[in-house]
Protein backbone atom coordinates (compact mmCIF):
# COMPACT_ATOMS: atom_id res chain seq x y z
CA UNK A 1 0.00 0.00 0.00
CA UNK A 2 3.18 2.65 0.92
CA UNK A 3 4.43 1.35 -2.67
CA UNK A 4 1.55 2.47 -4.67
CA UNK A 5 1.11 5.51 -2.75
CA UNK A 6 4.74 6.47 -3.06
CA UNK A 7 4.27 5.92 -6.58
CA UNK A 8 1.31 7.78 -7.14
CA UNK A 9 3.46 11.10 -5.40
CA UNK A 10 6.19 10.48 -7.95
CA UNK A 11 4.08 10.68 -10.84
CA UNK A 12 2.58 13.27 -9.37
CA UNK A 13 5.64 15.32 -8.56
CA UNK A 14 7.19 13.87 -12.44
CA UNK A 15 4.33 15.14 -14.44
CA UNK A 16 4.56 18.67 -12.76
CA UNK A 17 8.02 19.14 -13.67
CA UNK A 18 7.12 17.98 -17.23
CA UNK A 19 4.29 20.91 -17.16
CA UNK A 20 6.81 23.04 -16.23
CA UNK A 21 9.54 22.09 -18.22
CA UNK A 22 7.32 22.36 -21.06
CA UNK A 23 5.77 26.15 -20.26
CA UNK A 24 9.20 27.15 -19.69
CA UNK A 25 10.04 25.63 -23.43
CA UNK A 26 6.66 27.29 -24.44
CA UNK A 27 7.67 30.98 -22.66
CA UNK A 28 11.38 31.05 -24.55
CA UNK A 29 10.54 29.70 -27.86
CA UNK A 30 7.78 32.38 -27.73
CA UNK A 31 9.16 33.66 -31.17
CA UNK A 32 8.24 30.37 -32.45
CA UNK A 33 5.60 28.94 -30.86
CA UNK A 34 3.34 32.10 -31.11
CA UNK A 35 2.85 32.99 -34.72
CA UNK A 36 2.44 28.70 -35.13
CA UNK A 37 -0.62 28.50 -32.77
CA UNK A 38 -1.97 31.75 -34.38
CA UNK A 39 -1.64 30.14 -37.58
CA UNK A 40 -3.67 27.37 -36.81
CA UNK A 41 -6.49 29.26 -35.17
CA UNK A 42 -6.94 31.44 -38.04
CA UNK A 43 -6.79 28.56 -40.38
CA UNK A 44 -9.19 26.92 -38.33
CA UNK A 45 -11.17 30.41 -39.07
CA UNK A 46 -10.82 30.03 -42.53
CA UNK A 47 -11.59 26.38 -42.64
CA UNK A 48 -15.46 26.93 -43.89
CA UNK A 49 -14.25 29.29 -46.42
CA UNK A 50 -11.84 27.36 -47.51
CA UNK A 51 -13.92 24.10 -47.41
CA UNK A 52 -16.75 25.83 -49.77
CA UNK A 53 -14.23 27.45 -52.32
CA UNK A 54 -13.52 23.47 -52.72
CA UNK A 55 -16.60 22.92 -53.47
CA UNK A 56 -16.88 25.36 -56.27
CA UNK A 57 -13.49 24.01 -57.68
CA UNK A 58 -11.76 26.83 -56.94
CA UNK A 59 -7.76 26.24 -57.23
CA UNK A 60 -6.43 25.71 -53.49
CA UNK A 61 -3.57 28.42 -54.51
CA UNK A 62 -6.24 30.79 -54.81
CA UNK A 63 -8.20 30.29 -51.99
CA UNK A 64 -5.24 30.93 -49.89
CA UNK A 65 -4.22 33.91 -51.50
CA UNK A 66 -7.76 35.41 -50.87
CA UNK A 67 -7.35 34.31 -47.18
CA UNK A 68 -4.07 35.92 -46.88
CA UNK A 69 -5.49 39.35 -48.92
CA UNK A 70 -8.01 39.54 -46.22
CA UNK A 71 -6.10 39.23 -43.48
CA UNK A 72 -3.83 41.69 -44.78
CA UNK A 73 -6.48 44.60 -45.45
CA UNK A 74 -7.82 43.85 -41.85
CA UNK A 75 -4.96 44.21 -40.17
CA UNK A 76 -3.98 47.38 -42.26
CA UNK A 77 -6.84 48.81 -41.96
CA UNK A 78 -6.60 48.15 -38.34
CA UNK A 79 -3.14 49.90 -37.47
CA UNK A 80 -3.99 53.05 -39.67
CA UNK A 81 -6.60 53.81 -37.59
CA UNK A 82 -4.83 53.45 -34.41
CA UNK A 83 -1.66 55.35 -35.76
CA UNK A 84 -3.49 57.88 -36.87
CA UNK A 85 -5.07 58.73 -33.94
CA UNK A 86 -1.99 58.11 -31.86
CA UNK A 87 -0.77 60.97 -33.33
CA UNK A 88 -3.89 62.50 -32.82
CA UNK A 89 -3.62 62.24 -29.54
CA UNK A 90 -0.07 62.90 -29.33
CA UNK A 91 -0.24 66.28 -31.19
CA UNK A 92 -3.33 67.18 -28.41
CA UNK A 93 -1.32 66.22 -25.19
CA UNK A 94 -0.26 69.74 -24.35
CA UNK A 95 -4.35 70.54 -24.33
CA UNK A 96 -4.90 67.51 -21.64
CA UNK A 97 -1.86 68.28 -19.38
CA UNK A 98 -3.53 71.78 -18.75
CA UNK A 99 -6.81 70.69 -18.03
CA UNK A 100 -5.72 67.62 -16.30
CA UNK A 101 -3.51 70.30 -14.32
CA UNK A 102 -6.94 72.10 -13.72
CA UNK A 103 -8.35 68.67 -12.22
CA UNK A 104 -5.81 68.18 -9.85
CA UNK A 105 -5.72 71.74 -8.63
CA UNK A 106 -9.52 71.65 -8.10
CA UNK A 107 -9.63 68.75 -6.33
CA UNK A 108 -6.93 69.53 -4.17
CA UNK A 109 -8.00 73.09 -3.43
CA UNK A 110 -11.57 71.11 -1.98
CA UNK A 111 -9.70 68.58 0.28
CA UNK A 112 -7.85 72.37 2.09
CA UNK A 113 -4.62 71.67 0.13
CA UNK A 114 -2.84 74.46 -1.14
CA UNK A 115 -1.74 75.81 -4.59
CA UNK A 116 1.74 76.17 -3.77
CA UNK A 117 2.28 72.30 -2.92
CA UNK A 118 0.31 71.07 -5.93
CA UNK A 119 2.50 73.00 -8.03
CA UNK A 120 5.21 71.26 -6.73
CA UNK A 121 3.98 68.30 -7.96
CA UNK A 122 2.75 68.16 -11.46
CA UNK A 123 1.93 64.87 -12.68
CA UNK A 124 2.40 64.76 -16.57
CA UNK A 125 5.51 66.66 -16.19
CA UNK A 126 6.52 63.58 -13.56
CA UNK A 127 5.29 60.95 -15.89
CA UNK A 128 6.98 62.54 -18.37
CA UNK A 129 10.22 62.88 -17.04
CA UNK A 130 9.86 59.17 -15.62
CA UNK A 131 8.26 57.41 -18.71
CA UNK A 132 10.79 58.71 -21.00
CA UNK A 133 8.97 59.74 -24.01
CA UNK A 134 12.09 58.99 -26.49
CA UNK A 135 12.00 55.84 -24.71
CA UNK A 136 8.38 55.33 -25.21
CA UNK A 137 9.32 56.42 -29.06
CA UNK A 138 11.61 53.64 -29.74
CA UNK A 139 9.87 50.86 -27.72
CA UNK A 140 6.55 51.81 -29.50
CA UNK A 141 8.56 51.42 -32.91
CA UNK A 142 10.63 48.37 -31.65
CA UNK A 143 7.12 46.63 -30.71
CA UNK A 144 5.68 48.30 -34.25
CA UNK A 145 8.49 45.94 -35.94
CA UNK A 146 8.19 43.17 -33.63
CA UNK A 147 4.23 43.31 -34.91
CA UNK A 148 5.23 42.74 -38.29
CA UNK A 149 7.43 40.10 -37.97
CA UNK A 150 4.83 38.00 -36.05
CA UNK A 151 2.33 38.99 -38.56
CA UNK A 152 4.84 38.14 -41.45
CA UNK A 153 5.65 34.50 -39.19
CA UNK A 154 1.74 33.77 -38.55
CA UNK A 155 1.25 34.22 -42.55
CA UNK A 156 4.37 32.28 -43.11
CA UNK A 157 3.17 29.10 -41.21
CA UNK A 158 -0.26 29.53 -42.09
CA UNK A 159 0.42 28.86 -45.86
CA UNK A 160 2.07 25.50 -44.79
CA UNK A 161 -0.46 24.58 -42.55
CA UNK A 162 -3.37 25.11 -45.06
CA UNK A 163 -1.42 22.55 -46.67
CA UNK A 164 -0.10 20.08 -45.08
CA UNK A 165 -3.23 20.06 -41.85
CA UNK A 166 -4.86 16.90 -43.90
CA UNK A 167 -1.48 15.45 -44.29
CA UNK A 168 -0.81 15.44 -40.29
CA UNK A 169 -4.48 13.95 -39.71
CA UNK A 170 -4.57 11.57 -41.72
CA UNK A 171 -1.09 10.25 -40.60
CA UNK A 172 -2.59 10.22 -36.98
CA UNK A 173 -5.68 8.42 -38.11
CA UNK A 174 -3.65 5.63 -39.59
CA UNK A 175 -1.55 5.52 -36.66
CA UNK A 176 -4.95 5.43 -34.20
CA UNK A 177 -7.28 3.64 -36.73
CA UNK A 178 -6.38 -0.20 -35.43
CA UNK A 179 -6.63 0.39 -31.93
CA UNK A 180 -10.09 1.68 -32.11
CA UNK A 181 -11.14 0.10 -34.71
CA UNK A 182 -12.18 -2.97 -32.54
CA UNK A 183 -14.68 -1.12 -30.34
CA UNK A 184 -16.00 1.57 -32.45
CA UNK A 185 -16.75 -0.82 -35.19
CA UNK A 186 -19.28 -2.91 -32.77
CA UNK A 187 -21.02 0.70 -31.74
CA UNK A 188 -20.86 1.99 -34.97
CA UNK A 189 -20.14 5.21 -33.41
CA UNK A 190 -17.04 7.74 -34.92
CA UNK A 191 -13.85 6.75 -32.87
CA UNK A 192 -12.07 9.37 -30.37
CA UNK A 193 -9.39 10.42 -33.13
CA UNK A 194 -12.53 11.57 -35.08
CA UNK A 195 -14.47 12.99 -32.74
CA UNK A 196 -11.53 15.13 -31.75
CA UNK A 197 -10.62 16.37 -34.82
CA UNK A 198 -14.07 17.28 -35.43
CA UNK A 199 -14.69 18.71 -32.29
CA UNK A 200 -11.60 21.04 -31.85
CA UNK A 201 -12.23 22.83 -35.27
CA UNK A 202 -15.66 23.18 -34.73
CA UNK A 203 -15.76 24.76 -31.24
CA UNK A 204 -12.86 27.10 -31.93
CA UNK A 205 -14.71 28.32 -35.07
CA UNK A 206 -17.93 29.41 -32.95
CA UNK A 207 -15.81 30.43 -30.30
CA UNK A 208 -14.13 33.28 -32.48
CA UNK A 209 -16.99 34.41 -35.03
CA UNK A 210 -19.39 34.19 -31.68
CA UNK A 211 -17.01 36.07 -29.66
CA UNK A 212 -15.90 38.47 -33.15
CA UNK A 213 -19.43 39.67 -33.28
CA UNK A 214 -20.34 39.88 -30.18
CA UNK A 215 -16.95 42.05 -29.59
CA UNK A 216 -18.08 44.22 -32.98
CA UNK A 217 -21.83 44.90 -31.93
CA UNK A 218 -20.34 46.39 -28.48
CA UNK A 219 -17.55 48.28 -30.31
CA UNK A 220 -20.44 49.74 -32.10
CA UNK A 221 -22.25 50.49 -29.79
CA UNK A 222 -19.29 52.24 -27.37
CA UNK A 223 -18.74 54.04 -30.72
CA UNK A 224 -21.96 55.36 -30.64
CA UNK A 225 -22.84 56.66 -27.33
CA UNK A 226 -18.85 58.16 -26.87
CA UNK A 227 -20.04 59.87 -29.98
CA UNK A 228 -23.41 61.08 -28.89
CA UNK A 229 -21.27 63.09 -26.18
CA UNK A 230 -18.76 63.77 -28.12
CA UNK A 231 -15.76 62.33 -26.50
CA UNK A 232 -12.33 63.11 -28.23
CA UNK A 233 -11.23 59.77 -30.35
CA UNK A 234 -14.31 57.62 -29.70
CA UNK A 235 -13.21 56.35 -33.00
CA UNK A 236 -9.63 54.38 -30.61
CA UNK A 237 -12.35 53.67 -28.32
CA UNK A 238 -14.62 51.60 -29.98
CA UNK A 239 -11.16 49.86 -31.82
CA UNK A 240 -9.63 48.72 -28.32
CA UNK A 241 -13.06 47.96 -27.28
CA UNK A 242 -13.44 45.68 -30.24
CA UNK A 243 -9.88 44.28 -29.36
CA UNK A 244 -10.02 44.28 -25.80
CA UNK A 245 -13.12 42.52 -25.44
CA UNK A 246 -11.34 39.54 -26.68
CA UNK A 247 -9.40 38.86 -23.24
CA UNK A 248 -11.66 37.53 -20.87
CA UNK A 249 -12.84 39.51 -17.90
CA UNK A 250 -9.83 41.99 -17.60
CA UNK A 251 -10.68 43.01 -21.27
CA UNK A 252 -14.19 44.85 -20.70
CA UNK A 253 -12.67 46.48 -17.87
CA UNK A 254 -10.22 48.50 -19.22
CA UNK A 255 -12.45 49.49 -22.16
CA UNK A 256 -14.62 51.26 -19.80
CA UNK A 257 -11.57 52.75 -17.73
CA UNK A 258 -9.77 54.43 -20.59
CA UNK A 259 -12.33 55.91 -22.29
CA UNK A 260 -13.88 56.68 -18.44
CA UNK A 261 -10.31 58.70 -18.16
CA UNK A 262 -10.04 60.53 -21.26
CA UNK A 263 -13.79 61.65 -21.18
CA UNK A 264 -12.85 63.02 -17.10
CA UNK A 265 -9.65 65.02 -18.46
CA UNK A 266 -11.28 66.39 -21.59
CA UNK A 267 -14.78 67.48 -20.10
CA UNK A 268 -12.95 68.22 -16.18
CA UNK A 269 -16.14 66.75 -14.44
CA UNK A 270 -16.43 63.90 -12.53
CA UNK A 271 -20.36 63.55 -12.88
CA UNK A 272 -20.21 63.54 -16.49
CA UNK A 273 -17.12 61.05 -16.57
CA UNK A 274 -18.83 58.82 -14.40
CA UNK A 275 -22.48 59.00 -16.46
CA UNK A 276 -20.33 57.60 -19.51
CA UNK A 277 -18.29 55.45 -17.80
CA UNK A 278 -21.69 54.02 -16.36
CA UNK A 279 -23.56 53.77 -19.70
CA UNK A 280 -20.40 51.82 -21.34
CA UNK A 281 -19.97 49.54 -18.03
CA UNK A 282 -23.96 48.88 -19.09
CA UNK A 283 -23.33 48.07 -22.20
CA UNK A 284 -19.93 45.80 -21.37
CA UNK A 285 -22.81 43.85 -18.85
CA UNK A 286 -25.65 43.77 -21.27
CA UNK A 287 -23.70 42.36 -24.64
CA UNK A 288 -21.45 40.09 -22.20
CA UNK A 289 -22.90 38.86 -19.40
CA UNK A 290 -26.52 38.58 -20.80
CA UNK A 291 -26.31 38.17 -24.96
CA UNK A 292 -23.45 36.62 -25.30
CA UNK A 293 -24.02 33.35 -22.79
CA UNK A 294 -27.32 33.08 -24.22
CA UNK A 295 -25.97 32.71 -27.86
CA UNK A 296 -22.50 31.13 -27.04
CA UNK A 297 -23.95 28.91 -24.68
CA UNK A 298 -22.15 25.95 -23.51
CA UNK A 299 -19.86 25.82 -26.51
CA UNK A 300 -16.69 25.23 -24.81
CA UNK A 301 -17.88 23.98 -21.37
CA UNK A 302 -15.17 26.01 -19.35
CA UNK A 303 -15.42 26.49 -15.63
CA UNK A 304 -15.58 30.72 -15.51
CA UNK A 305 -12.44 30.30 -12.80
CA UNK A 306 -10.60 28.07 -15.12
CA UNK A 307 -10.75 30.52 -17.51
CA UNK A 308 -9.30 33.30 -15.24
CA UNK A 309 -6.68 30.98 -14.47
CA UNK A 310 -6.22 30.34 -17.77
CA UNK A 311 -5.74 33.91 -18.71
CA UNK A 312 -3.29 34.62 -16.24
CA UNK A 313 -0.89 31.31 -16.87
CA UNK A 314 -1.13 32.39 -20.75
CA UNK A 315 -0.42 35.44 -19.84
CA UNK A 316 2.66 35.40 -18.11
CA UNK A 317 4.00 32.69 -20.64
CA UNK A 318 2.79 34.81 -24.29
CA UNK A 319 2.02 38.22 -22.82
CA UNK A 320 -0.66 39.91 -24.35
CA UNK A 321 -1.00 37.78 -26.98
CA UNK A 322 -1.28 34.60 -24.60
CA UNK A 323 -4.55 36.20 -23.27
CA UNK A 324 -6.28 36.57 -26.01
CA UNK A 325 -5.62 33.25 -26.70
CA UNK A 326 -5.60 31.37 -23.00
CA UNK A 327 -9.87 30.36 -23.59
CA UNK A 328 -9.53 28.67 -27.29
CA UNK A 329 -6.01 27.41 -26.32
CA UNK A 330 -7.42 25.93 -22.80
CA UNK A 331 -10.59 24.74 -25.17
CA UNK A 332 -8.12 22.41 -27.13
CA UNK A 333 -6.96 21.09 -24.04
CA UNK A 334 -10.15 20.42 -22.46
CA UNK A 335 -11.43 18.72 -25.79
CA UNK A 336 -7.85 16.34 -26.02
CA UNK A 337 -8.31 15.07 -22.40
CA UNK A 338 -12.36 15.08 -22.38
CA UNK A 339 -12.28 11.02 -23.17
CA UNK A 340 -9.57 9.88 -21.49
CA UNK A 341 -9.12 6.46 -19.85
CA UNK A 342 -7.22 8.31 -17.18
CA UNK A 343 -9.13 8.64 -13.53
CA UNK A 344 -6.60 11.52 -13.08
CA UNK A 345 -7.17 13.54 -16.85
CA UNK A 346 -11.07 12.62 -16.01
CA UNK A 347 -10.61 14.87 -12.46
CA UNK A 348 -8.94 17.59 -14.54
CA UNK A 349 -11.57 17.44 -17.25
CA UNK A 350 -14.08 17.98 -14.69
CA UNK A 351 -12.68 20.71 -12.93
CA UNK A 352 -12.11 22.19 -16.15
CA UNK A 353 -15.68 22.34 -16.66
Amino acid sequence: MEKTTDDQVAKFFISALGLIAIFIVLKELQHIFIPFVLAYFLFFVFQPFNNFCIKKRIPYGITIAIDLIIVIIFLWGLSKIIIVSFEEFNSAFPVYEDRLNNIIYSTAKSFGITESTVSNFNLLIYLRETLDVGGLAGGFFSSTLSFFSIVFFVLFFYIFISTGHNKVIEAFKARFAEEEESTDIEHKTPSYLERTIQDIPEKIQKYIVTKFFMSLLTSLSVGLILWLFDVDFWVVWMVLTFLFNFIPNIGSVLAVIFPFLIALIQFQSFGYAILIGGLLALIQNIYGSILEPKIMGDKLGLNPLVILLSLLLWGYVWGLVGMFLSVPITAVIKILISESKSENLKLLNNLMG
